[in-house]
Order: C-alpha cells, then sequence, then structure tokens
C-alpha cells in the first residue's frame, strides 16, 4: 500500500463519494480512450481519471468536470504522477522518436 501524505490522507475521502463515482463513470463515457496515449497514436482503453489541475483537497477543483482527463493506468502512475513531482517525461512514438 502506498503511503499518503497527511494533506492526501484528509481528502483521500472524496474518491469515495456517490458524486465522484458518477463524474468517474462520465468521464470515462465521454472520453473512453487515454488521452497521453491518443498523443503516440496509440488505442488504449481508459481506466482511471485524472485531475488535471491539482485540487489538494479542494473540493471546486476536485468535482469540476472540467478538470477531469481519462488515462490509462499506466500513463496515471508513470507519466502523470513523474510530471506532478516536477519531472520531466519523454515519450516515444510508434516510430521510436520522441515526441514532444
Amino acid at each position: 500500500m502506498t503511503q499518503r501524505s497527511p494533506e492526501a490522507q484528509r481528502y483521500h475521502a472524496l474518491y469515495r463519494t456517490a458524486l465522484w463515482r458518477q463524474l468517474r463513470l462520465a468521464q470515462l463515457a465521454r472520453e473512453p480512450l487515454c488521452w497521453m496515449c491518443e498523443e503516440l497514436g496509440e488505442v488504449t482503453a481508459a481506466n482511471t481519471v485524472d485531475h488535471r489541475k491539482a485540487h489538494k483537497g479542494d473540493p471546486a477543483l476536485f468535482f469540476d468536470p472540467g478538470n477531469l482527463a481519462s488515462l490509462c493506468h499506466s500513463c496515471h502512475s508513470r507519466h502523470k504522477q513523474r510530471l506532478e513531482r516536477g519531472g520531466k517525461v519523454v515519450r516515444y512514438g510508434g516510430d521510436g522518436y520522441p515526441v514532444d
């Protein structure tokens, strides 16, 4: 199990609300494919709903449908997390060349 910061532990309950479950399902229905994979020309089903702008427990950002994006598990756990930690992500297209 991943250790969460005290701040993250406080807002983690938002993910268990009925409103979040509804928003999550609506987002995946609206955008069923991972947007990061699509940028590379790959077709990958999304199974994770991510917040474009980190909400840090702000309910207005957390429940804002315009702040949501569909990702596959791989992109969410690798690329998006690295970006949020201030790292750089180099992704490669099907031709093997880096994609900006």
